[in-house]
């Protein structure tokens, strides 16, 4: 594809729209903490201001019960008009390959492979800049890519 001719790659939108979609899940995860702690304290007969061990089961379970509900936010989400919270602001719009609805086993996959992207720094998004298609390393992986929708006319 000629270079004036390539998609965008989108990465400053994409990180506008996870910083706008950190927020709901800040408090989602804060929320989910609080039952943990609650659940620890009171109904484990711990003392009150004792807190969950550090790295102990019980904060890795609290770890991956917050990506669980995160990663069922952002595939509903995407599931249900393509679009998470953070997504609307920007126009961003997740589909499949070939413009479809994008399959649930493809946005879990799309979800693991960004989680995976984020620990390592960004490296997959920041990928979007030399891929030929301007695709993340989750794009590629899920088969799924993000589209700019057109400004509404008013």
């Amino acid at each position: 594809m000629p270079e004036h001719q390539r998609p965008p790659t989108l990465v400053g939108w994409r990180l506008l729209a996870l910083l706008y979609d950190f927020l709901p899940m800040l408090a989602l995860w804060m929320l989910l903490s609080t039952a943990f702690t609650f659940g620890y304290t009171y109904l484990g007969h711990h003392p009150a201001r004792e807190n969950i061990a550090p790295f102990s089961a019980l904060q890795w379970l609290l770890w991956l019960c917050c990506w669980l509900a995160t990663g069922l936010y952002a595939t509903t989400s995407w599931r249900s008009g393509g679009q998470t919270l953070g997504m609307r602001p920007w126009r961003l719009q997740l589909v499949a390959a070939g413009g479809a609805e994008p399959t649930v086993p493809a946005l879990w996959r799309r979800y693991a492979m960004a989680t995976l992207s984020l620990l390592a720094g960004g490296l997959g998004f920041w990928w979007a800049w030399l891929d030929r298609d301007g695709l993340a390393w989750h794009d590629r992986a899920s088969g799924t890519r993000l589209q700019r929708l057109p400004k509404p006319i008013a």
